[in-house]
């Protein structure tokens, strides 16, 4: 029998072997930890302030996370029902948070009784957030209404009744204290000036909203609905830039990486 000789199979490079920037950004993450909750999260928040501790929402309670630690340091447990978007204020000191009952409940996080509650929705609240100016407070509601509170005396400022869906995101200007956007499921983006009685502008996304997001700037405002992310530029009266189709399903949520420079979307086909 002639002598076997093993048949030489050449090596080509793997697509994608090649190193870009790119590569190099996300090799720079690590292997997720999971942590179990008891019910469906449906916001995560980050502390602006070292230690850089995060806030949960699940269920009818708030944990708030240290950086390393796997168990809850802290937990706001004073909901009836489901509670919905905790979130930061610029400062780390107080957190707002909405709930299924209508109330709004404002949050000192060295404390454990709710330092302020703010009634004036009829339906659960999904979206609540801080103006810049750190002592106000805009709220959207499954009411169809996206309202302002003071914060030092706990009242309505003002209600805008202009969406006619449910209202569940919403996003403040960095650089204008007084402009803020909300997204319904009615297929529009309103821009808010506390300064008026009434939108200051009205953007049709063409499917049910289901997150925004303004750049930095302040200048882009980016929403997401449908399988489309669409990019508008505000300074020009809300002119489309861009229109992304990227997911095969419904894209639920948008953030940007913390340098501003990279846009991320979450959607129900389970990709990012």
């Amino acid at each position: 029998m002639a002598t076997y000789k093993p048949v030489v199979v050449q090596a080509f490079p793997k697509l994608g072997e090649r190193i870009t920037q790119d590569t190099v950004y996300w090799r720079g993450y690590k292997t997720p930890v999971q942590i179990k909750e008891f019910g469906a999260v449906n916001k995560i928040d980050f502390s602006p302030v070292p230690p850089y501790n995060y806030a949960v929402t699940a269920s009818s309670r708030i944990h708030i996370y240290g950086r390393y630690s796997q168990e809850p340091i802290k937990t706001f447990s004073r909901f009836k029902d489901a509670a919905y978007c905790a979130t930061y204020r610029d400062d780390g000191n107080l957190l707002v948070a909405g709930s299924e009952e209508g109330s709004i409940r404002l949050f000192d996080i060295s404390g454990r009784a709710p330092l302020r509650q703010f009634d004036g929705h009829t339906k659960a609240v999904h979206v609540v957030g801080f103006l810049s100016d750190k002592y106000r407070i805009f709220s959207g509601g499954d009411d169809y209404s996206s309202n302002l509170w003071d914060i030092p005396s706990a009242t309505e400022i003002v209600s805008y009744s202009e969406h006619t869906d449910y209202v569940r995101c919403g996003c403040a200007s960095k650089v204008n204290a007084d402009v803020f956007i909300t997204g319904s499921y009615d297929h529009t983006v309103k821009l808010f000036d506390a300064r008026t009685k009434s939108s200051v502008m009205t953007i049709e996304h063409g499917q049910p909203v289901e997150s925004v997001l303004l750049f930095p700037s302040g200048g882009l405002l980016v929403s997401a609905g449908g399988r489309y992310v669409k990019v508008w530029d505000v300074l020009k009266g809300g002119q489309l830039l861009v229109s992304l189709k990227n997911h095969h399903k419904t894209v639920t949520c948008l953030c940007l990486n913390s340098s501003g420079q990279r846009l991320l979307s979450g959607s129900l086909d389970r990709l990012v």
